[in-house]
């Protein structure tokens, strides 16, 4: 189980973006614990877990994926996340 690291821009407070990806998670039954600075996630996908956290550095949230299923790419990842943020 390999490991990404990726950031995404976005404009706004840290409280609007966070509350966007704790939608995202939880919505995919997944579990969202942190607040505006840093935390951690941890969904299911194909009956594997995609383990992570990320923390917030100006106007970007900066991801790191520390496990994820082999067949899903860490392109695929990011794109999910970048366009249920940016929603």
């Amino acid at each position: 189980m390999s490991s990404c690291n990726f950031k995404i821009p976005f404009n706004g407070s840290a409280e609007n973006i966070i509350g966007k990806a704790r939608s995202a998670v939880e919505s995919q039954n997944g579990s969202f614990n942190g607040d505006v600075t840093s935390g951690s996630f941890e969904v299911s996908v194909f009956g594997n877990s995609i383990v992570g956290a990320y923390s917030i550095f100006g106007q970007n949230l900066n991801i790191e994926i520390n496990s994820k299923p082999f067949l899903v790419p860490c392109s695929a990842i990011e794109n999910f996340l970048t366009k249920q943020l940016s929603s």
